[in-house]
């Protein structure tokens, strides 16, 4: 009699042991690299965690089923990034050498943390500024630029400055794009991301994403803000090529039209979830 209700509820316990699994994977090769590291630190950047090839891609699938379980996992869609986005990152890295902007950037090496943000400032910009928009976005969403990971897993420090400068730049491309947090303005971002960069993990975010969304939110997002996505994310000027920390008093819609963005056809209603 207890057969038949059985079957669904193995089904159940097996699913959740192969996710358990994956995570505890990931965590002991963490755990186990950053012992390799402590006892024979390799000095490519503070931080980083030598990793062979096998562990990589060890990494690249417990990392993305737990961030399919939970897309705001930051860490673990941080892990994903990493260990499955090289080549996107030797591309994106030419093409902020070969602008001048991006050369700067990749020179000085700039970080947008709390620590190097003057957000009294920012508060009193004009509205329609970019500083204040961002500001504006902060406060909304209950975000905060320190919640992104540093990087460990990129096996080149100028590569990794780049991922990591995409990163802290993912909050400034929801200002620039009028997106906001919950699901539907996370997945426009992505498709997005995805044009614009090539990185796997945006591709996987803009490809998987939608399984999340309501009929009505894939129709807009179909019809409307994923094909404005795709098309801006494909003609934009490199946005890791923006200086923006000396582009705060500059107007929203003057560095749209810079970079060549269109404003969102519509602006999805915002929540509370945060931006991964």
């Amino acid at each position: 009699m207890w057969l038949p209700a059985s079957k669904p509820l193995q089904r159940w316990f097996n699913q959740r042991h192969r996710v358990l699994t994956c995570k505890v994977c990931v965590q002991q090769l963490c755990i186990s690299s950053s012992q390799f590291t402590e006892s024979c630190y390799d000095g490519l950047y503070p931080g980083h965690i030598p990793t062979t090839p096998i562990q990589k891609a060890l990494l690249a699938v417990g990392s993305g089923v737990a961030a399919l379980q939970n897309p705001y996992r930051h860490d673990m869609v941080a892990v994903l990034g990493e260990t499955t986005g090289h080549l996107a990152l030797i591309n994106l890295r030419d093409r902020m050498r070969n602008d001048p902007e991006g050369y700067t950037i990749l020179m000085e090496r700039p970080r947008i943390r709390l620590s190097t943000l003057d957000l009294s400032k920012m508060s009193s910009l004009p509205d329609g500024s970019f500083g204040r928009e961002y500001f504006r976005f902060l406060e909304d969403n209950h975000v905060t630029p320190d919640s992104r990971a540093d990087v460990k897993f990129v096996d080149n420090e100028e590569l990794a400055y780049v991922i990591q400068r995409y990163r802290e730049v993912h909050d400034l491309l929801h200002t620039l794009l009028g997106m906001p947090t919950n699901m539907l303005g996370e997945v426009a971002v992505k498709w997005f991301e995805a044009a614009q960069t090539g990185l796997p993990m945006c591709t996987l975010g803009a490809v998987l994403g939608p399984l999340r969304l309501n009929a009505s939110r894939l129709q807009t997002l179909f019809t409307t803000l994923g094909p404005w996505a795709l098309l801006n994310g494909r003609r934009a000027r490199c946005v890791l090529s923006i200086f923006y920390e000396r582009r705060w008093e500059q107007s929203l819609e003057d560095l749209r039209q810079e970079l060549n963005i269109e404003p969102p056809p519509i602006t999805p209603s915002a929540s509370k979830k945060r931006s991964t």
